[in-house]
């Protein structure tokens, strides 16, 4: 499932066990792909698919050097030394490779190599820093200077995609919240090779209800359950919210539990919002066995779900609930990107000091939803100073998103969190229907740059994002920068 087969997954495993070991790097020894090296065309070939797979993760034969100079006089096909420096710039200093190189020889070749000829090796090694080979296979590289193939050569994105989100398929003109969403979004990121796919496991309702009122989840659960296929009910009547005594009909009770008028309940819309729950959740999960990124790609979205109430084409505030079953191992910091405020994700975590919530967003003043996301609202009692928010104007680029983005950045920082959940829109882009700013591909990259660096376990959950013809290729790129900034804060 990631792309390199049973031997990728066995090699990246072993990157994971040496990067929590604080090694050096992993040495490897590989046949060459020298002609002059190696006689035997087949060999060679083989050869060369080994080492330009070692090179997708940045692993390269160290280079002059007599480590490559047959024990006996004629011998084909003696080993390179490669070195794989797991995304670090720490140089490899020559007293150190020479005494790895002397171990190496006389651990594994004790009885082959004599004395002398380890000497000649080892004293072979003269350059300080020791020098590795520039990449012969691996070159495609964008503008921003990061790989193509998923910046951060080796690194793994767990993806977790709401297998039912098309159930949910509302058929009424200017219904922007479409199947096609998804599918846009994942052509694009099979072009990474990056992605370990994971099937939803099944979660059960009460993750839902810690974070939820369980009368509004059961109403959406027994009215969504009476609809006829096809059949859509819209919130039109919006009684005042007094809890002793809401609308008997169940069409009229949705106004009850609903912030607009055009986020419809039908058959399905239950089904596809828990199926979303399912998938963040186990991308929370991933986490917890130790990835450090995972992805919830779904529809519906859930950050304008509050607690008691749903709109904005949300349900179930998935990102939410997965910060709340995060938050039982450690701190949680939740960044809103989406264009829309995320008045769902505030309401939740308001009193909560524990969980760290921002949100950069069109003012409320011309922006859904209108009535929250004012920089006065700072969170209460023990939450008190850890809800932030970004109100920013009708127009903006990606020069004034990235400031915004950097005083977000600051507060996560000093908040500590031992966990980051990314509540990730993509209608910032110029164009998307439902927003006004103008950031490009380009812009995603940076700022999935600058989230990667943060350094956090992270699970990116999918919100908003309407504009199909740019939808995947701006996924594409917040993952590029989102794993070159990961590597790089790794390798400091």
């Amino acid at each position: 499932m990631t792309g390199g087969g049973i031997g990728g997954a066995l090699y990246e495993r072993v990157r994971e066990e040496a990067l929590a070991a604080g090694v050096l790097g992993i040495f490897m020894e590989c046949l060459p792909d020298d002609p002059a090296l190696c006689r035997d065309q087949d060999v060679l070939e083989q050869n060369r698919s080994r080492l330009k797979f070692y090179e997708r993760y940045g692993a390269r034969p160290i280079i002059n050097t007599a480590y490559e100079t047959p024990v006996t006089p004629g011998g084909d096909c003696p080993p390179y030394l490669v070195f794989d420096n797991l995304g670090r710039e720490t140089p490899l200093r020559r007293n150190t490779a020479r005494r790895i190189v002397r171990a190496i020889l006389e651990r594994k070749y004790g009885e082959l190599c004599p004395r002398e000829y380890n000497d000649m090796v080892v004293s072979s090694f003269r350059d300080d820093p020791v020098r590795l080979r520039p990449p012969l296979y691996i070159k495609r590289r964008n503008e921003a200077g990061t790989a193509l193939n998923g910046a951060g050569v080796g690194s793994q994105v767990s993806l977790v995609v709401n297998d039912r989100h098309e159930i949910h398929h509302v058929r009424e003109r200017g219904y922007v919240e479409a199947p096609v969403r998804i599918d846009s979004i994942v052509r694009e990121l099979e072009r990474m090779d990056v992605f370990r796919k994971l099937p939803p496991h099944n979660f059960p309702e009460k993750y839902i209800t810690l974070v939820h009122d369980h009368k509004f989840v059961s109403y959406l659960k027994r009215m969504c359950s009476l609809l006829d296929p096809g059949k859509s009910v819209y919130p039109y009547v919006f009684p005042v919210r007094n809890a002793a005594r809401p609308p008997k009909e169940l069409p009229v009770r949705a106004g009850y539990y609903c912030i607009d008028t055009f986020t419809p309940l039908n058959r399905n819309a239950y089904q596809a919002a828990r199926r979303a729950v399912d998938c963040a959740l186990t991308g929370a999960q991933a986490l917890l066995r130790g990835e450090r990124l995972a992805y919830a790609l779904v529809r519906p979205p859930g950050h304008h779900a509050e607690r008691k109430v749903f709109g904005g084409f949300c349900y179930f505030n998935s990102s939410a609930i997965a910060s709340e079953f995060l938050s039982d191992h450690g701190r949680v910091a939740v960044i809103d990107l989406d264009y829309h405020h995320g008045n769902g994700t505030q309401d939740i975590f308001y009193d909560r000091e524990d969980v760290f919530t921002a949100s950069i967003h069109g003012h409320p003043s011309f922006a859904y939803p209108y009535f929250s996301g004012f920089r006065e609202e700072i969170g209460a009692g023990p939450g008190e100073g850890l809800n932030f928010n970004l109100p920013l104007g009708e127009k903006l680029d990606g020069a004034g998103y990235r400031l915004a983005l950097q005083k977000v950045m600051k507060r996560v920082v000093r908040f500590k969190p031992m966990y980051l959940v990314v509540a990730l829109g993509l209608d910032p882009a110029k164009g998307d229907p439902t927003g006004t700013w103008s950031l490009s591909a380009k812009d995603f990259e940076q700022n999935g740059l600058m989230v990667g660096s943060l350094g956090l376990p992270t699970l990116v959950v999918q919100e908003g994002g309407y504009r199909i013809r740019s939808l995947g290729v701006n996924a594409r790129h917040f993952f590029a920068g989102l794993l070159a900034g990961a590597d790089l804060k790794r390798s400091r």
